[in-house]
């Protein structure tokens, strides 16, 4: 079965057809993804702004990881859950959109980065132009999966 199948067996699905034909379900998925958009900002912006210096100059890098970390992976799970049953309902329309798989390749990579990079070395207290480049390759990819799922809805 070929990927396009897969997206159109997805779309014809008993659980796609519930959020397309529900008056308020696919508004309230929406919600909550955009309201896990917003915690996931803030525990990203949280520790990147700490590795730029920007800000909590005073807490070590490796407590604001931590304190930032719970937020992040809840945030990523909801957002996760709930991307997926959107995508669930539209699932046809987003195939043939070129903004879904950058999303997905820059939420592939920001997670990959994240945890596999970022995190670690925050967790061991990096500091000075790696910690500051840390946080710039951070943004930009948290950033480019935000605009590119805004770009969806223009595109």
């Amino acid at each position: 079965m070929d990927l396009y199948s897969q997206f159109e067996a997805v779309e014809g699905s008993r659980l796609a057809t519930a959020i397309k034909e529900s008056l308020w379900l696919f508004p309230a998925i929406e919600a909550v993804h955009l309201l896990a958009l917003a915690l996931l900002g803030g525990a990203v912006l949280m520790l990147d702004l700490r590795l730029l210096n920007l800000g909590l100059k005073l807490q070590p890098t490796s407590v604001v990881e931590r304190g930032a970390r719970p937020w992040l992976i809840s945030a990523l799970a909801t957002m996760i859950v709930t991307g997926v049953l959107i995508g669930t309902s539209e699932a046809l329309k987003l195939y043939g959109k070129q903004a879904f798989w950058v999303k997905m390749a820059a939420l592939f990579a920001a997670m990959v980065f994240t945890f596999a990079v970022k995190l670690p070395l925050a967790r061991q207290g990096v500091q000075g132009t790696r910690a500051k480049a840390l946080a710039v390759i951070s943004i930009g990819l948290w950033l480019t999966v935000a605009l590119a799922g805004r770009w969806i809805g223009f595109s």
